[in-house]
């Protein structure tokens, strides 16, 4: 048996209390009918432009500096690509490496102070709705473009865990190895715990 330390850290996904989306003027009315609350923009149509949401990006700053982050005294918008059914334009914007706040913290009733990386903004992706039976799938837009702060919390939630981990090779020995899963690999075991 191997002792191992499990790390973590939780993103967290808001939603502001704005009118509208993040990058554009389409109103942010939940429980409205699928797709009516869409325009070029949203849909991320060739030559559309957007334009950042003075009020979000406002009330962003604000839990910022309620959550006691350092705010950047420049910031930008990145593009993260991927392909998802529910995002049309296959990129999404984002916040990377200069979000406008960082290096905060936020006290729990215990009393102790839970560091906070970075709050930024992302916009969200639409919303796939599945028929009960599995044999359809419907894309709602509505959500496209709307805003998103996300708060990701330093890696400082531990726990202590006991397992062992098998050699994967056919017929192989069984080897304890740690598992680092704060980064997501596997180490060998240091030689002090051997």
């Amino acid at each position: 048996m191997t002792d191992y330390e499990l790390v973590v850290g939780i993103e967290t996904h808001v939603q502001l209390k704005t009118r509208t989306k993040l990058f554009c003027g389409c109103a942010l009315q939940f429980g409205a009918q699928p797709n009516t609350q869409v325009c070029p923009i949203c849909l991320g149509h060739p030559g559309s432009l957007p334009v950042l949401n003075r009020a979000a990006f406002e009330l962003g700053l604000r839990a910022a500096l309620a959550l006691n982050c350092s705010i950047a005294p420049f910031t930008k918008f990145d593009r993260k690509n991927y392909f998802y059914p529910d995002l049309p334009k296959n990129y999404q914007i984002s916040q990377y490496d200069l979000p406008f706040s960082s290096k905060g913290w936020v006290e729990i009733e215990s009393g102790k102070k839970v560091g906070i990386t970075r709050a930024h903004l992302e916009e969200d992706a639409g919303k796939l709705i599945h028929e009960d039976k599995g044999t359809r799938s419907f894309i709602d837009r509505d959500e496209d473009r709307n805003q998103e702060p996300q708060l990701v919390q330093e890696r400082e939630g531990r726990a202590r865990i006991r397992t062992r981990a098998a050699d994967p090779r056919p017929g192989g020995r069984r080897k304890d190895r740690p598992v680092d899963a704060a980064l997501g690999r596997r180490e060998r075991q240091d030689a002090a715990h051997a």
